[in-house]
């Protein structure tokens, strides 16, 4: 999230539902338009408890669905770091291209994957070297019980390595559905408008703008955050960023040099094929 344009469409919205109070407050009567004070701020009450309570549980959704972006992309990481060693038990030519094309992946995740994560284009898109390792090992006939173990577990790691793919993606193109922004936004508009029914002319301006930028900062805050758990990735303070598969990528490295192996991946540093 950009925190400057944030900071200025908060600013901007206190500023002009402060504007409409103070205007409003001219003509209004002394001791608001409210006969009933008491009746009145029990109603404000009931509507702003509602919307509270409304928030506050789509905001615990959109939180644990931002967690789980979170582990889904460290999971990821740490399988391809070890599929990498159970490649190393499989016949020597499947090993090396298996290798490599995780080191590929691994590339894909933190340059063309987050890229369209960022942007919002991802869809439904696979990865193209989930696919090669895919046709790699269909090829492979293991003999050795050591190879028909490696096998096995090279299988398994494919399913977790899926799963937590699917956890990182799943939040890309938001989660929360349009009908419950219509929604949040109108209660929002009723707040507003009903905030403007206790304007005062014989309270001061000051109090009179802090009772309704006071409501309008807080809301518009919620709201933000909402935004920012709505779309996880991409560049902003808080927001996912590729750490985890950054360090996988070095320690792939680390580990093929030393155990003396020269591997070299077909594609090139985004993880685009050469």
């Amino acid at each position: 999230m950009n925190l400057v344009w944030a900071a200025l469409v908060i600013v901007l919205a206190t500023a002009v539902t402060v504007t409409a109070m103070l205007l409003v407050r001219r003509r209004a009567p002394e001791g608001s338009y409210f006969s009933d004070g008491d009746r009145a701020s029990g109603v404000f009450g009931v509507l702003a408890t509602g919307f509270s309570v409304l928030l506050g549980f789509i905001i615990f959704l959109s939180f644990t669905s931002y967690d789980q972006s979170r582990a889904g992309a460290e999971s990821e990481a740490t399988i391809v770091a070890q599929q990498v060693q159970t490649a190393q038990f499989l016949p020597d030519q499947t090993a090396a291209e298996l290798t490599g094309e995780l080191m590929c992946y691994a590339r894909s995740v933190v340059g063309i994957e987050w890229d369209a994560l960022d942007k919002g284009t991802l869809g439904n898109s696979i990865n193209p070297w989930g696919v090669e390792m895919f046709r790699t090992i269909s090829a492979v006939d293991p003999r050795t019980p050591t190879e028909q173990s490696a096998y096995d577990r090279w299988m398994d790691q494919t399913a977790e390595r899926e799963q937590a793919r699917i956890d990182r993606v799943h939040g890309a193109e938001g989660i929360i559905p349009t009908p419950l922004w219509l929604v949040l936004s109108v209660i929002s508009v009723v707040i507003f408008v009903y905030l403007l029914f206790f304007a005062d002319r014989a309270e001061r301006a000051v109090t009179q703008s802090l009772l309704m930028g006071s409501v309008t900062m807080v809301i518009t805050l919620l709201l933000f955050l909402l935004v920012f758990f709505d779309h996880p990735h991409g560049d902003g303070v808080g927001r996912l960023q590729p750490t985890a598969m950054l360090r996988t990528v070095g320690v792939i490295d680390t580990q093929l040099e030393v155990v003396g192996l020269d591997v070299t991946p077909p594609c090139d540093s985004h993880g685009n094929r050469r």
